[in-house]
């Protein structure tokens, strides 16, 4: 997505973020609304896990994006295992074309590798390797929420958007 690709016509975007939080996330989920913001990816809808730490994420995300997306902080998000992501997921309404997933690992990156059936490039075999704090995966869908399911997207892009260091 740094290139800007977008998902072909009748397809839907999903981007994931990894919510967890130590050292480096407070200056990366900036970097990461910088560049959801830059990519012309922004959210429709965000659906965040309660903790605290996801929820900080969100709100130093949401202010680099320009964007004013609808949030639900969704108490089944928190620790949750890819079938539990899917059941929220699937719940999106029809309307909305892009989500924006606040979690927590190892549930997202297992969620990522369960629906991506193809990659772009290399990054199948990156998500697999390492799913970084404030990484973001996007997910091309060619189907309807309520039928995301294994193998059904197509991974796009897999970035980790990376803040500046504060001299120390």
């Amino acid at each position: 997505m740094c290139s800007g690709t977008r998902s072909p016509p009748g397809r839907r975007g999903w981007p994931t973020l990894i919510g967890r939080w130590p050292g480096a996330g407070g200056r990366d989920a900036p970097a990461a609304g910088r560049w959801l913001r830059s990519a012309g990816r922004p959210p429709e809808l965000v659906v965040c896990s309660p903790a605290r730490r996801t929820r900080e994420t969100w709100e130093l995300l949401h202010g680099e994006l320009a964007a004013d997306p609808e949030v639900v902080h969704d108490d089944r998000v928190y620790a949750a295992e890819p079938p539990e992501l899917l059941r929220v997921l699937r719940q999106t309404p029809e309307r909305v074309r892009t989500v924006l997933l606040v979690a927590h690992q190892p549930g997202v990156q297992e969620l990522t590798l369960a629906l991506a059936g193809a990659a772009e490039g290399d990054a199948l075999e990156r998500v697999r390797e390492k799913f970084p704090t404030s990484a973001i995966a996007v997910l091309d869908l060619d189907v309807p929420w309520p039928r995301l399911g294994g193998g059904c997207a197509v991974l796009a892009q897999f970035v980790v958007p990376r803040g500046e260091k504060k001299p120390g």
